[in-house]
């Protein structure tokens, strides 16, 4: 879909050819917003009692004269705030659902002035028109190809409507690959988009495959890859967009691109849902096809290792006792615990860069689904100040989690007999315990544990990936760019301005 940016008031809207104009109005407009024919409907109906007053409540028409669209859709926005521009946004694009509609023009002219409404509107909308047909053998769905959104100002709207529009694109490809089926979206096939996203500005990939993952000494990793048919890849991705000497944030996605637990194997109700066991590395790769749009002066590393957990005869066996790339022995309790011995080589990797923080972000545990439900991502960190800067970015970004425990108690449960530690602790603070795991590999670095297993993925009537947590990285990373701007000198000049108009598109589609 196209989002164009545009200054347009009430009365600019309303002379605007249009499939459907779609009004925000919040209790408090802003000055004049009432001017014009159409501002004069609005009014009198926000007053009247045919428009149920309310979040997200709408009025909608057809044919009227005083606009140039074929349908208008007046909704409410009560304070204008982002988290409520989300939900009045998402509602009336859930009206828009005729075959007909090619463009909306989206009002926000008479909202107050808030920092983070256009790219909660954006975001709203693009989520709305994002519909799956990789697999289908029709491609049905909206028709949707153009969305001009209308604002007071573009001229001081264009920073925040780039940083969105990046990031609109980051979490439609984080989320066209997470819903793809583990045949059609492989560890082969992510690493596929990882190179396709090193051909753009500032980003370079590198793969790695068995042989060079076996000198690494990542026993981990391997041990839960070796029960599949399909060869494991480490993906190592670099947005250079600082000087060198700036240490760079390193993002860790868990890559499981299907899970059926191993010899530990899982029950088969909702088994198809492991198949979004990657929804960390597809994060990954979300975030870098949005700083490939937005062009932030940061450094940032990308690492994903992929593979599948399946229980072949050569499957890695509980009680089996395999040595990490740090040197450290872990007995395998239970193989469907997989995604920690991944990450664990993963984040001993990540130490070479020196990092200025280790985020890794990974569906870790059903504990954390059971602790949070899916609302907030669970959030564990060794470091207050990255703790309260991912809090925080998340709050902006409307991409919320909520910070847990690492007390050194916690880590009892994972003493072995027969190695370092156990790769497990018991059910109780499962999703604690795993935390615990991970952070004895995390080296000196500043280090937070994102646990997306409630919020990567929906399941019922409305099953499909989320994107999350794409906005919450690229807000943190956005305000670390920020805060490092006056001390950053970038490495060269972006290769091109920020557009005004920016296409968003699914990923090109590949044959497994």
């Amino acid at each position: 879909m196209n989002f164009e940016l545009k200054t347009l008031t009430l009365l600019q809207a309303a002379a605007t050819p249009c499939d459907a104009l779609v009004v925000l109005w919040p209790e408090q407009p802003v000055a004049g917003a009432g001017e014009g024919a159409l501002g004069e409907l609005v009014l009198r109906e926000a007053s009247g009692a045919h428009w149920e007053r309310g979040l997200a409540k709408m009025w909608s028409s057809h044919g009227l004269s005083v606009v140039k669209a074929a349908r208008l859709v007046l909704v409410h926005a009560t304070d204008g705030a982002p988290a409520s521009v989300r939900k009045a946004v998402a509602a009336a694009m859930g009206s828009l659902k005729a075959p007909g509609i090619k463009k909306v023009v989206l009002c926000l002219a008479a909202l107050p002035a808030r920092a983070g409404a256009l790219q909660a509107a954006l975001a709203a909308a693009a989520d709305s028109s994002y519909v799956y047909t990789t697999t289908k053998s029709k491609a049905t769905g909206r028709t949707l190809q153009q969305l001009v959104v209308g604002v007071a100002s573009s001229a001081q709207s264009q920073a925040e409507f780039k940083q969105a529009c990046a990031v609109a694109k980051g979490v439609e490809l984080a989320k066209e690959w997470a819903n793809r089926p583990g045949n059609h979206a492989t560890p082969t096939h992510l690493a596929d988009v990882a190179r396709k996203l090193g051909k753009a500005p500032r980003i370079k990939t590198e793969v790695l495959g068995p042989r060079e993952v076996a000198k690494l000494g990542m026993g981990a990793f391997m041990a839960v890859a070796q029960g599949s048919e399909e060869p494991l890849r480490f993906i190592v991705m670099h947005y250079n967009g600082a000087a060198k000497t700036q240490a760079p944030v390193v993002l860790v996605g868990k890559g499981i691109t299907f899970d059926t637990g191993g010899i530990s194997l899982k029950p088969a109700p909702e088994m198809d849902e492991m198949k979004f066991d990657m929804g960390g590395a597809a994060s990954v790769l979300g975030v870098f096809a949005a700083l490939a749009e937005a062009q932030p002066a940061i450094n940032v590393v990308g690492l994903i290792p992929s593979c599948e957990n399946m229980p072949d005869g050569r499957a890695v066996k509980p009680g089996d006792v395999v040595t990490s790339m740090s040197g450290q022995t872990i007995e395998i309790l239970n193989t469907d615990a997989e995604g920690r011995l991944i990450l664990c080589d993963a984040l001993t990797y990540a130490q070479r860069f020196k990092p200025r923080a280790v985020i890794d972000i990974a569906t870790l545990t059903g504990a954390c689904v059971i602790a949070l439900g899916g609302v907030r991502s669970g959030l564990f960190a060794t470091d207050d100040a990255l703790a309260t800067a991912l809090t925080q970015a998340g709050e902006a970004a409307l991409d919320p989690c909520w910070r847990l425990p690492l007390d050194d108690e916690y880590a009892e449960g994972l003493k072995s007999n027969f190695a370092d530690m156990g790769n497990v602790g018991g059910r109780p603070a499962g999703a604690i315990t795993a935390a615990k795991f991970l952070q004895k590999f995390v080296g000196e670095a500043p280090w937070a544990h994102l646990d997306i297993a409630g919020t990567a993925w929906k399941g019922g009537a409305a099953k499909g990936a989320t994107g999350r947590p794409v906005g919450l990285l690229m807000q943190y990373l956005a305000d670390v760019a920020q805060l490092a701007q006056p001390a950053a000198t970038p490495a060269a000049k972006a290769p091109r301005k920020a557009p005004v108009k920016t296409t968003v598109k699914a990923p090109v589609k590949r044959a497994a």
